[in-house]
């Protein structure tokens, strides 16, 4: 039987309003008002962390969402939880992209070897189990990554199919949000070659692009960092070769650098 199917009447209406209602958020404020919402009958969990990116190549980025006090992305170390957060991915691509449980029991979640340097650390060591699922993308390489954690150390086991039901109108809803103003402040940027890039041409997206590329980034790696897919980055550059006349990355990086040089 299938989760639809097994809903009753009632569950059925609940279900319908919040995927109604995931269409209208917007701001951090409504994820979170969803997500305390009737979400939580079917999906009971204390902390959300969403994480996003290219985990082959370490670059991720999260947002926190919870209703605990001090809890937010802002407050959380990137460093602390990137293995986690790592780990926890590459055991969803083991166990063949399904949405899995994980009960710690009284242990609770540890980040950093156990060092609980911020909030965060402190409220996952009170989390019993999490559930994690994700969206991998084959296209860009950006793969989402859900965990929502619980301090029920059992969790419902209809909780595991209402995962997979409702994860497209969570990822949704939080691709309809901003980024936080810090959720990139530790991607180092570029030399500044606006003046150079701009006498060739090139937008002011074509010359952060250029400059990333020329440090020897990757399209994926470019596009992690920018938060575009590899596709976008690889369409922005064909677009890049027309106007500087060249064939390949190579040459475009090379009279890329010359007019940044003659600047």
């Amino acid at each position: 039987m299938s989760f639809i199917s097994s809903l009753s009447s009632e569950d059925l209406e609940s279900y319908c309003r919040l995927v109604d209602e995931a269409i209208g958020v917007r701001r951090h404020f409504d994820l979170l008002r969803w997500l305390q919402g009737e979400v939580q009958h079917f999906l009971p969990h204390e902390i959300m962390i969403a994480a996003w990116g290219d985990f082959g190549l370490g670059l991720i980025h999260h947002d926190i969402v919870s209703a605990l006090p001090g809890i937010r992305t802002e407050h959380s170390e990137a460093d602390m939880l990137a293995p986690l957060l790592s780990g926890l991915f590459n055991r969803w691509v083991d166990l063949g992209k399904v949405p899995y449980v994980l009960d710690v029991g009284e242990c609770g979640f540890l980040l950093n070897d156990g060092r609980l340097q911020c909030a965060l650390g402190c409220a996952l060591q009170g989390m019993r189990s999490a559930m994690v699922h994700g969206i991998n993308d084959e296209r860009g390489r950006h793969d989402c990554l859900y965990i929502i954690f619980s301090m029920a150390s059992d969790p419902d086991p209809s909780a595991r199919a209402a995962m997979t039901f409702l994860l497209p109108y969570l990822d949704t809803a939080l691709r309809q949000v901003a980024h936080l103003p810090r959720q990139y402040d530790a991607a180092p940027a570029p030399a500044e070659p606006t003046k150079g890039g701009e006498d060739l041409g090139l937008t002011q997206r074509e010359i952060e692009i250029m400059g990333w590329v020329s440090m020897g980034k990757t399209n994926s790696e470019v596009g992690s960092i920018l938060d575009i897919s590899a596709f976008t980055v690889k369409n922005h550059l064909q677009r890049i070769f027309k106007k500087l006349n060249v064939y390949n990355r190579t040459q475009a990086v090379s009279k890329f650098e010359q007019s940044i040089g003659h600047d």
